[in-house]
């Protein structure tokens, strides 16, 4: 064990990441709706600016370093090897990855080229996913891998028949990672750290200011000249790992039985640390503009900030207070977050194969934002399901 971390599964981050994950949907769709409020779109690059859209991505990276000690530590108390326990994060990591590579493919398909309507050829993407990294229940262990192993032939094939681009040329390649893609990749640096420091506070604070200065580092203009420039170009990376650290430390505020934070001292600890960061990225935003676009050292750390007092107020509510029962709707989500990321794509994608539109009145303002937020709560009911029918996926 590296920490010696709260037992049990963390009702408050399981909800923290539901809440996130409803959000998620609804501003994904509602990005599609027209006469909507600046305040519900993403700001733009050139803006210094930041609305509740844009703090969507980073409550994820910040949810994900919030249970990396957990995850690390459980797999260590079952008895996980150190080699076994690279070979677990860096599966995780390929499998963000793949699946950040297909979906971000999936808006260029070249559907003459392929041989195949882009829609069918996505769908058949999602299914092999389900396949690969669906958690069975089989007492048979090779009947699992056999799923598994027709998911990945299925995803090869896929990869091979793809053609993008309106010349039909293009072929299946990380044009950008995606979101689950940045995701991966903020997610081995943050284990790598981890590990590194041990699950120290200290040498995980120290890490978030090394991220921050190394995205700094790489905005100077040697930076981009030469052989730097590969260098340069993991600016990103290194923001995005900022904040996943920023949320494993929080982790450790509350839950590490070892640094012991109960009452005023924990109360006094968190509200430094959201102080810390906010000011933090008061100063940096003179030099460097509030941008989710650009991923600069001020939105990481307002995002930050905003995360600690948003699990804050849910912790205190949820473990404190004990007023859990509201939770009980954001489970299943919580639960099974990467079925409930898919499922609006699939959705979506669907409703193309069949020939199913919505009507016009439901793509533009108020109307539209209502019939989003409709078909958001209608994903965690169906993902609800879904659980019951044991379809989770699992990286």
């Amino acid at each position: 064990m590296i920490n010696r971390l709260t037992t049990g599964r963390i009702l408050s981050i399981d909800a923290f990441r539901g809440i996130t994950i409803l959000i998620m949907i609804f501003v994904n769709s509602v990005a599609g709706v027209s006469g909507i409020p600046s305040w519900m779109q993403h700001a733009h690059a050139d803006e210094d600016a930041m609305t509740f859209v844009d703090v969507v991505f980073p409550a994820f990276l910040f949810i994900v370093g919030m249970s990396i000690p957990f995850a690390i530590n459980s797999r260590l108390a079952k008895g996980d090897s150190f080699l076994q326990l690279q070979q677990h994060i860096l599966w995780r990591t390929l499998g963000l990855l793949v699946l950040g590579v297909f979906m971000v493919n999936t808006g260029n398909i070249n559907g003459e080229a392929t041989g195949m309507r882009p829609a069918l050829w996505t769908l058949l993407f999602y299914a092999c996913a389900i396949l690969v990294w669906n958690v069975y229940t089989f007492k048979q262990q090779w009947i699992s891998w056999c799923f598994k192993g027709a998911g990945i032939a299925g995803l090869i094939i896929l990869a091979l028949m793809y053609r993008g681009g309106e010349a039909g040329t293009g072929r299946l390649t990380p044009q950008w990672w995606g979101i689950l893609g940045l995701i991966g990749w903020a997610y081995l640096y943050a284990c790598i750290i981890y590990q590194l420091f041990k699950g120290v506070a200290g040498g995980i604070f120290l890490m978030i200011a090394v991220c921050t200065g190394y995205y700094i580092l790489c905005q100077q203009p040697f930076m981009h000249q030469g052989g730097w420039r590969w260098l340069a170009s993991q600016s990103g990376n290194a923001a995005h790992t900022s904040v996943v650290l920023c949320g494993m430390l929080l982790s450790l505020f509350y839950f590490d039985e070892d640094i012991d934070l109960r009452g005023s001292k924990l109360v006094s600890r968190v509200t430094g640390y959201f102080a810390l960061l906010l000011i933090a990225a008061a100063l940096l935003r003179p030099s460097f503009k509030v941008s989710k676009v650009l991923a600069t050292p001020s939105w990481c750390l307002y995002s930050a900030a905003i995360c600690v007092a948003i699990f804050s107020f849910l912790y205190f509510l949820i473990d404190v207070k004990k007023i859990s029962k509201w939770t009980s709707f954001f489970r299943p989500a919580g639960s099974n977050p990467l079925l409930t990321y898919i499922l609006p794509d699939i959705v979506y994608f669907l409703m193309i194969l069949l020939g199913i539109s919505l009507p016009a009145v439901l793509g533009e303002g108020l109307p539209g934002v209502i019939w989003c937020a409709f078909y958001a709560v209608a994903m965690l009911f169906i993902v609800k399901g879904l659980n019951k029918l044991h379809i989770r996926l699992q990286l």
